[in-house]
């Protein structure tokens, strides 16, 4: 999975870690200023200064920017820190071709796993800090409430062109650039410093959370980063981790969608209980499946030495 070059040696993980967030200022900044100038040529310099400051009076506009930060802040650093090092692609994170077999798996695995990642945001949800902890907890809470209403504004749908634009801001952009820079670039960085991949996958995981900022939402996004860096290493190529990416932020939205259509608060797509059998259930048919991908890939390895 992860090789060393037979040619040049790459520059040690610190200075690739160095140079992704060198990367990623650039590239945001970059990126800051080519969305600004699109939303200015489309929408006009009132909804471009709403959007700086924000504000989601002009959700469109305000997704436009979204896939510029997107784009700069993790694609274009991965790519960037592949061309540094003088490599392909397509062997520096693994960009073979996906079978359909391991796809419609990795589909199967993506709902089997659903309830447990329903289960911890439901645990998540219901975190209290110590006393002394508590004006941290309120600010928490605070920031929580605003992101809760970015999301609510975003993920407002009335026409089926309204559906297909947040599957491309929410579930395709993400897909692609998280996976590139959390799998493909940390995790293979995290793996050159400690030669372990539970250590890399795991704390590549944290980091993907963690930068999210949302307090509420990191247990079950850390355990979905574990989930997409065992599905990237087992594999060996990156769409797989990108796919069972999309079909998680895909459902989000369709859900977000229908409910909509129904007259439903889209927050409801949440509130499906199960008794305690079925998040057993769950958990049994992911390890399962987890462990078939893992013996694929094994076989698959060994099918080609």
């Amino acid at each position: 999975m992860y090789q060393a070059s037979q040619y040049k040696p790459e520059n040690t993980p610190f200075v690739q870690l160095l140079f992704l967030l060198l990367f990623a200022i650039g590239g945001v900044v970059i990126l800051a200023i080519i969305s600004a100038g699109l939303i200015y040529v489309c929408y006009g310099l009132p909804v471009l200064l709403s959007v700086l400051k924000s504000e989601m009076k002009y959700p469109d506009a305000f997704k436009i920017f979204l896939v510029g930060q997107q784009i700069g802040l993790f694609l274009v650093p991965a790519i960037l820190l592949a061309v540094i090092e003088r490599k392909r692609l397509s062997k520096f994170y693994g960009l073979t071709a996906p079978k359909l077999n391991l796809l419609m798996l990795v589909a199967i695995l993506s709902i089997c796993w659903m309830p447990i990642m329903g289960l911890s945001i439901e645990w998540n949800q219901k975190m209290v800090l110590p006393d002394f902890l508590k004006s941290i907890e309120r600010w928490m809470r605070e920031q929580e409430d605003k992101l809760a209403e970015v999301t609510e504004a975003m993920f407002k749908m009335k026409t089926i062109g309204g559906l297909l634009f947040n599957i491309l801001v929410v579930a395709i952009t993400p897909a692609i650039c998280e996976e590139f820079i959390f799998r493909g670039a940390v995790q293979r960085i995290i793996f050159r410093i400690k030669s372990n991949p539970h250590v890399a996958i795991w704390i590549s995981a944290i980091i993907f959370s963690a930068i999210h900022f949302q307090f509420y939402g990191f247990l079950p996004r850390m355990l979905l980063g574990a989930a997409f860096g065992y599905v990237y290493f087992w594999t060996g190529s990156i769409w797989y981790a990108v796919f069972a990416h999309f079909l998680n932020n895909a459902y989000a939205v369709c859900a977000a969608y229908y409910l909509q259509m129904n007259n439903q608060s889209y927050t409801n797509a949440d509130d499906i209980a199960l008794p305690w059998y079925g998040y057993l259930i769950s958990a049994i048919l992911t390890l399962a499946l987890f462990e078939f991908v893992r013996k694929q890939s094994v076989q698959k390895s060994a099918d080609s030495n």
